[in-house]
């Protein structure tokens, strides 16, 4: 008697899932039905975790349902990206993707165990974080051009940091010596703020990194900026060129944010995520926490985040490839 009716409230409950998988299958207008696995590929705190928070809650107060973040660092990103492109193509797992996700890792590491254009359907660019380069104070150079010039007088010779090899600030460095024809020797650390550290200690002379990160510390009196990768000058920090201004024209090396779900994920759904993620985007609140962060909103369509990710890809296999950098 027993073991009837544990068999028949199995069928039950097996019945019961199949019709509720059915129903999130036949109407994607409906979704979600049920909280959303947001994976950050990074620890909490950083600024990763902190777009992933802004808009999981925005997505939450809209939708009604939680968006659970799911922290998940560890090998460049590679843990979590893996994860993201290993779950179900259903929508209810989505990924914090980057510049690190979907440019760098895919291509500094031999195995990454996913391939970033093939096993994602793309959602939407967020935002970009612009780069700033700055030197130690002591160093000569106060401009673009007489760093450049320094440089070439003495190859070899001036330290970039960044947080570690293969990160985006360790690319920005390696791309503008590509392009500006000069020889810099990269001083990797353990992370973003012991470069600035050491930067700001002597140890290194010059750096690549976010605007939200370093230019607190040019406002300080502590470091000096040379130039800036947009468009225009930021409003706040009108002294600092952009790097076209300061003579080295197309010089688009930035940190970006975006989202993507697993590849398979029908287009009902992404198209779903990305309009609600563009509306979140026009958002005075949204807007004003993306200049304090020192980024800029750039929402897009699943066709545009795709072709930009494409190209990134390209760029930063080439920077990899030129600059000799292996990571196991």
């Amino acid at each position: 008697m027993k073991n009837g009716v544990l068999k028949a409230l199995s069928v039950a409950l097996s019945i019961a899932a199949t019709s509720a998988a059915a129903a999130e299958k036949a109407a994607p207008s409906a979704y979600p039905m049920r909280p959303v696995r947001l994976i950050v590929p990074y620890p909490p705190g950083g600024g990763n975790d902190t777009f992933a928070r802004l808009f999981g809650q925005k997505l939450s107060e809209t939708w009604g349902q939680q968006i659970v973040i799911d922290n998940r660092p560890g090998a460049g990103t590679i843990i979590g990206t893996q994860l993201a492109a290993r779950a179900a193509a259903d929508g209810y797992t989505l990924l914090l993707s980057s510049i690190a996700t979907h440019a760098v890792a895919p291509n500094l590491y031999r195995n990454p165990g996913y391939d970033p254009i093939k096993d994602f359907a793309p959602i939407s660019l967020l935002a970009i974080a612009p780069t700033v380069l700055c030197t130690n104070v002591s160093v000569p150079a106060r401009s673009l051009q007489e760093l450049i010039a320094l440089a070439k007088a003495k190859p070899g010779e001036l330290r970039f940091a960044s947080g570690g090899s293969g990160t985006p600030p360790h690319m920005a460095g390696e791309i503008f010596a590509g392009m500006t024809g000069i020889r810099l020797l990269h001083v990797p650390y353990k992370g973003g703020g012991p470069a600035i550290a050491g930067l700001i200690g002597g140890e290194t002379s010059m750096m690549f990194d976010t605007a939200a990160s370093i230019l607190p510390h040019v406002k300080g009196g502590k470091l000096r900026a040379l130039a800036i990768a947009r468009s225009a000058r930021l409003p706040d920090y009108q002294e600092v060129p952009t790097f076209t201004e300061a003579g080295v024209k197309g010089y688009e090396v930035n940190a970006w944010y975006s989202m993507h779900a697993p590849a398979g994920v029908s287009k009902e759904i992404v198209d779903k995520v990305n309009r609600e993620l563009l509306r979140i985007l026009e958002l005075a609140e949204v807007r004003e926490r993306m200049k304090q962060l020192g980024s800029e909103g750039a929402g897009t369509t699943p066709s545009e985040l795709d072709r930009f990710v494409r190209a990134e890809n390209a760029k930063y296999a080439k920077a990899i490839r030129d600059a000799g950098i292996k990571v196991e």
